[in-house]
């Protein structure tokens, strides 16, 4: 009964989720994009060698290091696994095609990267992360070498590079305006993506997963995937997700938690999915509360629910993305 209840509960998810997209004009994407190659992307294939993507450092710092949250007077709230807990092993494997990695370069020049997730979406270029790894690309900030690399792995880009559009990084306004510790609970990101080199949309190269909200806290069993900033291949691990009640009064809010060794740095944004008719459907990225856990065993995501909904839709339809309050 429980099984039969998780399984109305994710098709209700999915028809909303396709209502949502129904009859919706993608204003972004009228133009179909560069027609044939795109010389953007050639460029970004070109700047992002073997040799920069290795060294790229993780653009959430954070992630994993057992430092707990920067700059507190109080004692670390708890993070991490319980006692005695069955923490999961990860292993190491080429990945998915709609699991790959963004790399970008930071205000002083060094290469960062974090992960991200292909979602379904009428324009078929939307990549899902973390609004801790890509806030600062949101509005007018440069893009500075910002490109998504589907199924990254021994220094391959199998599908190619796909840039990210000018003005086309989706966060929530809360985001900004709370800060990422007491908007812990928006930490989640949309990412419009130009063809790649030769001129093929993401979704084309790559297919999608499906996006659901709504959906509680709890799933069995999830495949969460990250890509550990400077390893070769990404890991993959097989768990489960809990509600966690923050306990920490800086990062209020309820969050899915998941146990998992080995998640550490690079790996923010990396998605959550559970199997769906016939594929993969995403319930969550690593990110949210402690910008997705200060332990490697144990990560956590924001809850999708009428935040990412309305964030997809503004994606999907070209709005103006939010951004710093001026």
């Amino acid at each position: 009964m429980v099984r039969n209840t998780r399984i109305v509960r994710y098709a209700a998810a999915c028809a909303s989720a396709l209502m949502l997209c129904a009859g919706l004009a993608p204003a972004a994407f009228a133009d179909g994009g560069p027609a044939g190659p795109n010389p953007v992307a050639a460029g970004l294939d070109a700047y992002w060698t073997p040799a920069r993507m290795a060294a790229a450092l993780p653009g959430d710092t954070a992630k994993g290091d057992g430092a707990g949250p920067a700059a507190s007077a109080a004692p670390p709230a708890v993070d991490g696994p319980r006692p005695g807990e069955y923490i999961p092993p990860s292993r190491s494997f080429t990945g998915i095609p709609q699991a790959g990695t963004f790399f970008w370069t930071d205000a002083g020049g060094t290469g960062r990267t974090c992960s991200g997730s292909v979602v379904r979406s009428p324009g078929r270029s939307l990549v899902l992360s973390a609004g801790h790894c890509l806030k600062g690309y949101a509005g007018t900030s440069p893009k500075r070498h910002l490109a998504f690399v589907p199924q990254y792995h021994d220094g391959l880009k199998p599908f190619g590079v796909f840039p990210v559009r000018v003005g086309g990084v989706y966060v929530p306004q809360q985001y900004y305006d709370l800060g990422s510790r007491a908007g812990a609970e928006y930490d989640v990101a949309l990412a419009v993506t130009e063809p790649n080199q030769d001129g093929t949309p993401l979704q084309d190269a790559v297919g999608a997963v499906e996006l659901l909200t709504g959906t509680g806290y709890v799933h069995a069993p999830v495949r969460m995937i990250g890509y550990p900033a400077g390893a070769a291949e990404p890991l993959e691990c097989w768990s489960w997700t809990t509600p966690w009640a923050s306990d920490d009064p800086a990062e209020p809010g309820t969050f899915p938690r998941i146990a998992c060794d080995a998640f550490v740095g690079g790996t923010s944004g990396g998605p959550m999915l559970v199997p769906w008719f016939g594929g993969w459907a995403v319930v969550g990225v690593i990110g949210g509360y402690h910008t997705g856990g200060n332990t490697s065993q144990v990560s956590y995501s924001a809850y999708f629910g009428t935040a990412v909904s309305t964030l997809y839709r503004a994606a999907i339809t070209g709005a103006p993305p939010a951004g710093p309050a001026s």
